[in-house]
């Protein structure tokens, strides 16, 4: 990674020379990561691992926090991943995730790469912590809360990168200022929307305020993949939806996890986007912005409510009020 250039990033594809179906190993080809260190949220299933094996492969050290530490060093350890670290986090229970930055900071390490992976989706009404909405408590406010106390080591691993994962989910609800926890009546697929445009906009801001520090932060959308985060859906939706037929065979649009991990992987660590950041990326590139009423509308680029700047900084301001964490304060 190169010296910062402090400019906006444009929304508009770079021609990276990579596609929907390139995958983690492709991306990372040719990158050294030795010496260098990563924290990826989620990083022992689905496309967290994924994004884990390809960050090995180029020399990283990387630690994978996890609510279930056994389970994640046992389904790492299975990937032949075992000299990948573990280390016990619950992004819906802040005293966890206070907990987990300081044994960090104590390590004295620098941070060059964190991936905010982790994420539910679609799960049934859930309340956390001070009755938080669960899916804006895990998915948002837990990664915030978990950046800002990892700034310290983030500086110190500048140039450093933040990649937050997004979704074409984002396209559902854009951020619901006047109801985040949903106390007007709940809808799991207008809750995931709103996290995942929440985990858009955090990303945006988050590069406005720590680009001068040398960290910079995209967004993602890893594409349409079947994984655990499908865990709250039962075979029947997943089918009414078109995902899979009767058969449980995933509809030809899906992504295998390791091409679903590309995005983040590239984002991660590709020396086309130094420089940049403060943009929301599909299919290993920067997204164009959403063409209202569209063919693709629906299913590709980035909708104005996940990428406005105002909202952006609202967000932050929220976030910081509710978690009582702000590094830039």
């Amino acid at each position: 990674m190169t010296e910062i250039d402090r400019t906006e990033t444009p929304q508009h594809p770079i021609g990276s020379g990579f596609g929907a179906r390139s995958t983690a190993l492709e991306v990372i080809q040719g990158i050294d990561l030795s010496g260098k260190q990563a924290i990826v949220t989620g990083g022992y299933s689905g496309l967290g691992i994924e994004v884990v094996r390809a960050l090995v492969s180029a020399g990283a050290w990387v630690l994978v926090p996890a609510r279930r530490t056994e389970v994640a060093r046992e389904a790492l350890d299975a990937e032949g991943l075992t000299d990948v670290e573990v280390d016990a986090l619950d992004l819906a229970d802040l005293e966890s995730v206070h907990g987990f930055a300081a044994r960090f900071l104590a390590s004295d390490r620098p941070l060059n790469l964190l991936i905010n992976n982790a994420a539910i989706m679609a799960a049934p009404l859930t309340r956390v912590g001070p009755g938080w909405e669960a899916q804006f408590a895990t998915n948002h406010l837990g990664h915030y809360t978990l950046t800002n106390l990892l700034w310290p080591a983030l500086v110190a691993g500048a140039p450093a990168r933040v990649v937050v994962l997004s979704s074409t989910g984002h396209k559902l609800s854009p951020v619901r200022f006047d109801d985040l926890n949903f106390e007007q009546g709940y809808d799991k697929w207008q809750a995931y929307g709103q996290a995942k445009s929440a985990d858009s906009l955090f990303a945006i801001e988050l590069d406005a305020l720590g680009r001068d520090q040398g960290v910079r932060a995209f967004a993602v959308h890893p594409g349409g993949i079947l994984t655990p985060l499908q865990r709250h859906l039962p075979l029947e939706e997943q089918r009414a939806l078109g995902w899979i037929d009767e058969n449980g065979v995933p509809d030809s649009r899906f992504k295998t996890p390791e091409q679903g991990a590309a995005t983040t992987v590239w984002a991660a660590t590709s020396p086309q986007l130094d420089g940049m950041g403060g943009v929301y990326l599909e299919d290993v590139d920067v997204a164009l912005p959403t063409v209202p009423g569209s063919p693709t509308a629906r299913v590709a680029g980035v909708d104005a409510h996940a990428i406005d700047r105002n909202d952006a900084a609202r967000l932050w301001a929220v976030s910081a009020q509710l978690t009582g964490v702000d590094a830039f304060a």
